[in-house]
């Protein structure tokens, strides 16, 4: 599942005092990205929770943030699946204007038991469309 790309505009709300996007609202971006490209491949993380008892949360997450975005830009956020174990997965992200690469991140996600918070195998078929994107 690489290649996704989902865009955003940037609001008022989004910036800070300086007038450029506050780094805290990167990882919004950089959040709703990750949901929609699970969503893309049929995932919902509220049928997630319902059906297998499970949910998606966040290890780790590095941000390198390399160029400033501002108001009104229209930007890109790119999800790519590095590396997938048996209850986690690496995401690697960029947010994009243009051609210009504005921050980088990697995303390592855990799949826990919504009850106990401990770590469960990914779903065989859940596995299925993580490794096999239609």
């Amino acid at each position: 599942m690489n290649d996704f790309i989902w865009p955003i505009r940037v609001y008022y709300e989004d910036t800070d005092a300086g007038g450029i996007v506050h780094h805290a609202n990167y990882v919004k971006f950089l959040e709703r990205s990750r949901v929609e490209w699970l969503r893309q491949h049929g995932i919902e993380l509220t049928q997630l929770k319902q059906q297998y008892n499970l949910i998606f949360v966040i290890r780790q997450l590095t941000l390198d943030y390399l160029k400033p975005a501002f108001l009104d830009d229209i930007i890109h956020i790119t999800v790519n699946l590095s590396k997938l174990g048996k209850s986690s997965m690496t995401i690697t992200q960029q947010v994009l204007r243009d051609a210009d690469i504005l921050c980088t991140a990697t995303v390592k996600i855990a799949l826990v038991n919504s009850v106990d918070k401990r770590p469960q195998a990914i779903p065989p078929e859940l596995l299925k469309i993580l490794t096999n994107p239609s």
